[in-house]
């Protein structure tokens, strides 16, 4: 039985690790950290995991943090690089749901995260935490980075096309909408129901940190630089990120990119390639680990569309995180995250 520290346990990215590791039969918590609420049990501050999670918030600093087989830190970028060297010094591995760990390219992090690196001699070991890519980096890795919501969704959807050489490097659009939990839970006008509720609207138009994030992962694929045009939006939905992905063919066949994406995924047992025809909704991931795709080569063949769709929570953040633990201890990758999307 693994022992699981959180640190960070108050936010929406916390209460879904404590969900989902509730039902994992290999992982007990141990450890659940908060500035704010120490001293609270988790019950009352998330009643829904009242009897479940029977513990109370510590402290950032709790020791026992050290006692644990692995550390998640649900919390903003910033804190996991403070914390991260202390704990693999004393054999606790640490999976990061933040950016702290996402990137090699130090001086495009310091650019876009507004502060100095204060690991930076950790970046080197540290493993990008996408299984369809990294799988074999992340069973020996020490520090994980998990992948940003809109970044997974991204990078699988370009991936099969970019490792296959099927179209044009520069050429490739993300239009993507994401649910209002992926801003975080906090206090922020722009997110309030009054604001977001019955509107639809474009964000970060000057940039968004997952863009550098997404051009180093896609970079590291075969064939060459990309160039990406990335625009976020803010859906008015609790949940769900849903990526529209557009890119030049190379000389090919429809039948071309449908093998190239179930080639790449073969085996992979959080991705579902749709049959032709058929797209995927962010309801059919709500509350799920899985990534579904559906794929469409326009008329004239030169163009592709793909629509990459996850449950920014899970496969977005906290999911993918377990998914990362169970490779790390080498468990059933699937283990504890077998449940499908709900409905309605």
């Amino acid at each position: 039985m693994l022992k699981v520290g959180v640190v960070g346990g108050t936010g929406y990215t916390g209460v879904e690790l404590m969900r989902l590791l509730n039902g994992h039969p290999e992982a007990d918590i141990g450890v659940i950290t908060s500035r704010s609420e120490e001293g609270k049990t988790v019950g009352e501050v998330f009643p829904s995991l009242r009897g479940h999670v029977d513990l109370a918030y510590e402290s950032p600093s709790a020791l026992g943090l050290f006692d644990c087989d692995v550390v998640f830190f649900a919390t903003p970028h910033g804190v996991a690089m403070g914390q991260a060297e202390e704990l693999i010094s004393n054999g606790v591995r640490v999976i990061d749901l933040a950016a702290d760990f996402r990137m090699k390219n130090l001086n495009e992090w310091e650019k876009w995260y507004g502060t100095d690196h204060a690991a930076k001699h950790l970046l080197a070991e540290s493993v990008y935490g996408l299984p369809e890519i990294n799988r074999e980096e992340i069973k020996s890795a020490r520090i994980v980075g998990n992948p940003g919501c809109y970044a997974t969704a991204i990078e699988l959807g370009f991936a099969p096309l970019l490792s296959s050489q099927l179209i044009d490097r520069s050429s490739l659009i993300a239009d993507a909408k994401s649910g209002v939990s992926g801003a975080g839970r906090k206090e922020d006008l722009g997110i309030i129901y009054s604001e977001v509720g019955d509107n639809f609207k474009a964000y970060g138009l000057a940039g968004h940190r997952h863009h550098p994030e997404i051009v180093e992962t896609l970079n590291s694929l075969p064939g060459g630089d990309v160039k990406l045009r990335f625009t976020p939006h803010l859906l008015p939905i609790n949940r769900g990120i849903l990526a529209t992905l557009y890119a030049d063919l190379s000389d090919t066949s429809e039948r071309d990119v449908r093998k190239a994406f179930e080639n790449f995924f073969d085996n992979e047992p959080f991705v579902d390639v749709l049959p032709l025809g058929q797209f995927p909704d962010t309801r059919s991931v709500r509350g799920s680990n899985y990534c579904k795709i559906g794929i469409q080569v326009s008329e004239d063949s030169q163009s592709v569309l793909v629509v990459s769709v996850l449950d920014n929570l899970v496969k977005g953040a906290a999911g993918q995180a377990i998914q990362n633990m169970n490779i790390m201890f080498e468990l059933d990758e699937k283990m504890g995250l077998n449940a499908p999307g709900l409905l309605p």
